[in-house]
């Protein structure tokens, strides 16, 4: 009996060492790094190691031989400047992979040091008291660039992480130009066509219907596409819980009838409705579903395996995307194989010539450690550093290497970005007077500017460029003065009421969701009746809308 319970107690006493690894417990000596002087970039006196999980892109090949996610040039700068060993204790691949790789760490309570998460695993991870109160640690060691970036939301950001008063996560802050979805067209058609740029949903049509049925690359073929839609599992619309980033959707078509399906909104009543349950997105899908019919959207859209394709092979005429979604995007591919290719951004207007596009939150990303860990300030010190330093990286090797990355923009960014590129072709800024504390790249993007852009300075038509002098800076600039250009001027903003999950779709949304999107395919694409709509809507409210709309007014009240 006396064995056996030897026995028993070893084997207890081995699961408490496997279970305190495997939920990032330090497996070596803890360091003792109590008497270092607070301050957000400093270097410990001892190695301190942070164990995390890692979302790894398969796609990116620019790791050298040798390297890995775990030791490479970005892991190596931080062990170098702060003296932190991060040790990815789990992996998984950007997306689906790695949110399901974090859903089991928290059901399991098997969490690393810290991870980034999404605004629902976020609250899930602070309703099962998993995580650590930042509050204190963030006003210490978030460097003041940092902290300037997060007050720059007007107390958006930090309403995004705080719960009964405490600071539970690192909120990430994007500018406010990733939020709106703008028209990218290729000019060189309408020109070729002697047609005008569309402004509105009727202008829109007439040109895309040009531009199936009157040869604009001029091969003699009947192979032109008016409007590029969604890829396959590519969404329609931007969503109140993924409102930025859409590219290849029909957001721009749905503002321009004051539509905002996926998000919350106040009704003519005053209270909060669903906006995909509002008459005016039935006006947009009955606009759309005549558009697709008569051929002057992508047939295959939804189908499609790559929403690019038809934009790189020129065969494509109008997407839907964000400012990035030119140079990012598929352009120069588009432009390689055809340099004249003159895509060019506008925004669509609705029947009052103004431009009114949903916006999303400035905090889409979170980053959290456990519960016990003993050093959370080590996370955030990491975050200064990449905030300092992004711009003197060589990103030859790709940035999501470094780890715990998550992005830093001051809201105005790309509007300060826009302005500054104007003022160094004119020649009343100079790069060195564009070193500003946290926009990171604009001293750089003044450096380059010349590089790429031909004059006439004023004129951005692609025969005006030159991207065969620094394909990266073109993306990026091109990108920015093309781009940005049609969100310089006054627009109407439209905000969801929430941009978070209630208790109800907890256990309902996953189904609602689903109804939705194949609801509005199956009306746009001529599978259902118009009025199927209706149905809908009365199958939203009874299968759970009407009590998560109550949630939601909670929510508003606060």
């Amino acid at each position: 009996m006396r064995a056996k319970s030897m026995m028993s107690l070893a084997i207890a006493g081995l699961m408490l060492v496997l279970s305190a690894c495997g939920s990032g417990g330090a497996s070596e000596k803890e360091a003792d790094v109590s008497k270092d002087p607070v301050d957000p970039f400093g270097k410990y006196s001892e190695t301190v190691t942070i164990n995390i999980g890692k979302e790894v892109d398969s796609a990116d090949k620019s790791l050298p031989p040798g390297d890995s996610p775990e030791n490479n040039v970005y892991t190596r700068y931080v062990k170098d400047n702060l003296n932190i060993d991060t040790k990815i204790i789990w992996q998984a691949g950007v997306g689906k992979d790695y949110q399901q790789k974090v859903n089991l760490a928290i059901a399991s309570n098997d969490l690393p040091d810290a991870l980034v998460v999404t605004d629902t695993q976020l609250r899930q991870m602070v309703k099962s008291n998993q995580l650590a109160d930042l509050s204190e640690v963030y006003e210490q060691y978030a460097s003041p660039v940092l902290k300037k970036i997060i007050d720059s939301t007007d107390g958006l950001a930090m309403k995004s992480v705080t719960f009964d008063g405490k600071m539970y996560a690192l909120p990430n802050v994007t500018a406010e130009s990733d939020m709106q979805h703008i028209m990218w067209i290729r000019k060189d058609w309408l020109d070729k066509l002697g047609l005008e740029v569309p402004r509105n949903v009727d202008e829109l049509e007439k040109v895309a219907k040009a531009f199936v049925e009157q040869d604009p690359d001029g091969n003699g073929k009947n192979d032109t596409i008016g409007i590029s839609g969604p890829q396959s599992g590519g969404l329609l619309n931007a969503d109140f819980i993924n409102p930025n980033n859409n590219n290849y959707g029909f957001d721009p078509i749905f503002g321009a009838y004051h539509a905002y399906p996926g998000f919350w909104l106040k009704g003519a009543d005053g209270n909060p409705t669903y906006g995909s349950i509002e008459p005016e997105t039935k006006e947009a899908l009955a606009k759309l579903r005549d558009l697709y019919a008569k051929g002057l959207i992508d047939p295959e859209m939804s189908i499609r395996k790559d929403a690019q394709e038809l934009i790189k092979n020129g065969t494509s005429g109008i997407y839907f995307g964000l400012w990035w979604a030119g140079g990012y995007g598929p352009l120069a591919d588009a432009i390689k194989n055809n340099p004249k290719a003159n895509w060019q951004a506008y925004t669509l207007l609705d029947k009052n010539g103004e431009f009114t596009p949903h916006m999303g939150t400035p905090s889409n990303q979170y980053l959290v450690v456990r519960k016990g860990y003993k050093h959370p300030e080590a996370a955030i010190k990491m975050e200064n550093l990449l905030l300092r330093d992004e711009s003197k990286f060589d990103v030859s090797v790709g940035i999501g290497n470094y780890p715990l990355r998550i992005v830093f923009a001051p809201m105005d960014e790309m509007y300060v970005t826009y302005n500054a590129m104007k003022e160094v072709l004119a020649g009343t800024k100079k790069p060195e007077e564009l070193d500003l504390p946290g926009y990171k790249l604009l001293k750089a993007d003044a450096e380059n500017i010349k590089k790429v852009k031909l004059e006439p300075y004023d004129k951005m038509d692609i025969q005006y460029w030159d991207p065969n002098a620094d394909l990266g800076a073109w993306k990026r600039l091109y990108s920015t003065l093309v781009g940005i250009a049609p969100l310089m001027e006054p627009y109407k903003k439209t905000y969801s009421l929430t941009y978070s999950q209630t208790k109800t779709m907890e256990s309902k949304w996953a189904t609602l969701d689903k109804m939705e999107k194949e609801t509005f395919l199956k009306i746009i694409m001529g599978a259902a009746p118009l009025d199927t709509f209706d149905q809908f809507v009365k199958d939203w409210r009874k299968q759970g809308g009407d009590d998560i709309l109550k949630e939601v007014a909670e929510i508003a009240q606060q």
